[in-house]
């Protein structure tokens, strides 16, 4: 047996070499007219499909020129500004019906979402012993990689995990809807207490509550909210809900229902998608980065300061050293991001009544100046923009939601347009995905064990 140095020196040793048998010359993708990241020239996506979920409008052709225009956002065609002020001037909360648009492609009748909502109530609670045996007693560091492990474990408790009939899955998706608040809420408990030594309570959700309210009525250890809370939160659900079929997330649930594979497999695959930090997970970066701003600057109003920090941020010399300023910049909206301007507007409203009126301040005149700072460093015309995750983070904060949750509410509002594009791919797919990859390694004889030598002592 090797000890746990040598191990290391070894681990070490074939990693270098596993990097360096895995670079591929850059000049090649353009040689092969690669698309890399399933990205044109132009920066637009590569077209893979078609879906009647979600729209992102974010240009106009002239011509055969793409002009950049303010960002729009569509559910089933419906504009998210104008479905979010439906809501709010009736003072109603909006998730529950948002889902129900996601799924049935309809605005609901009042007799339509009370029954929807009763579904939703109905399928909260977890199997027997679950919470126990598949949450408590296997406590993660991590949220996310807890959600996707018990969405996983869910298959053993479903006797027809594997029918993927329409009828099967809408079923499958909704108890599914219905469960990711308690779970990430009491994943977020066992961590709080097994791995962080805190005390541990559990409240049940409560059927007179929605998902926003349940939310913030689980992870609190009085349960008490107030209805500004829940209407904020509940608007970063419904802003979170969708967003086409070509984000990475979406375009993984597609990926992985052509294969026909069961629908535990296909979110939880969704799931470890959004974790990363340059999609779902880009919220808490944007939070984390945000808080190194404000201890490296000094005054919070001194445009210059500001600058310099966002400049040695793209230079790699600041917070992560990624040269990425979290929160700013979009694959697909230029100008803005219709998401950032609606959080934007609740996040004064919740700054204000929680004293942090300088914090907000500081967020607005930064989102304001990263552009021009972007354009000064990298030397070029790129337009870029606030984009939802710059503002979620510091509304969570505000709301007392942890960090450790910020991506798993993500997740809880997500589920509903991952359903739906799971029931369109099934629907109207039919086939498998398999996208082309080019093979540029050099063909080589075999060579062998005697011929290879041995170590040192060839």
């Amino acid at each position: 047996m090797i000890g746990d140095k040598k191990r290391n020196e070894i681990i070490q040793q074939l990693a270098a070499n596993s990097a360096a048998k895995s670079r591929i010359d850059p000049a090649l993708y353009e040689k092969y007219s690669v698309k890399r990241g399933l990205r044109n020239e132009d920066g637009t996506g590569v077209l893979v499909g078609l879906t009647e979920v979600g729209e992102v409008f974010s240009y106009i052709m002239d011509d055969a020129d793409r002009v950049p225009v303010e960002g729009r956002l569509f559910y089933r065609g419906m504009g998210v500004a104008d479905i979010v002020n439906g809501f709010y001037q009736d003072k109603r909360f909006g998730f529950e019906e948002t889902v129900y648009l996601l799924l049935f492609g309809e605005l609901p009748t009042q007799e339509q979402l009370d029954q929807f909502e009763d579904l939703i109530r109905a399928n909260r609670n977890l199997p027997v012993g679950f919470t126990e045996d598949m949450i408590l007693k296997a406590p993660s560091p991590d949220i996310m990689n807890k959600l996707a492990r018990t969405v996983l474990a869910l298959y053993a408790y479903d006797p027809m995990a594997d029918d993927i009939s329409i009828e099967n899955v809408l079923r499958q998706s909704i108890e599914l809807i219905a469960r990711f608040p308690v779970l990430i809420s009491y994943a977020y408990m066992a961590k709080r207490h097994y791995v962080d030594n805190e005390s541990l309570f559990l409240h049940s959700p409560q059927p007179h509550y929605n998902t926003a309210q349940n939310i913030l009525h689980m992870i609190r250890p009085d349960g008490q909210f107030t209805d500004l809370e829940a209407r904020i939160l509940d608007l970063a659900l419904v802003l979170h809900a969708e967003h086409g079929g070509g984000n990475n997330s979406t375009f993984v649930t597609k990926a992985v229902t052509s294969s026909g594979s069961d629908t535990y497999s296909v979110i939880a695959a969704a799931i470890g998608s959004l974790k990363g930090p340059q999609h779902g997970g880009a919220s808490g970066k944007a939070y984390d980065m945000m808080q190194d701003l404000k201890n490296n600057v000094k005054n919070w109003r001194n445009e210059m300061e500001i600058a310099e920090y966002l400049t040695k941020i793209l230079k790699k010399e600041a917070y992560d050293k990624s040269g990425l300023i979290y929160g700013i910049g979009h694959a697909v909206y230029t100008l803005s991001d219709p998401r950032t301007k609606l959080l934007r507007d609740y996040a004064r409203a919740l700054a204000y009544e929680a004293g942090k009126e300088e914090e907000y301040e500081l967020y607005t005149l930064t989102e304001r100046m990263a552009p021009e700072v972007f354009r000064n460093v990298k030397k070029n015309d790129k337009i870029v923009c606030a984009n939802v995750d710059f503002y979620s983070g510091f509304i969570y904060n505000m709301l007392g939601i942890p960090p450790e949750l910020y991506t798993p509410i993500f997740a809880v509002a997500r589920i509903a347009g991952w359903s739906a594009h799971r029931i369109e791919e099934l629907v109207s797919g039919g086939r498998i995905m398999r996208p082309a990859y080019k093979c540029v390694q050099k063909r080589r004889k075999y060579v062998g064990m005697s011929d290879r030598g041995y170590g040192d002592n060839k």
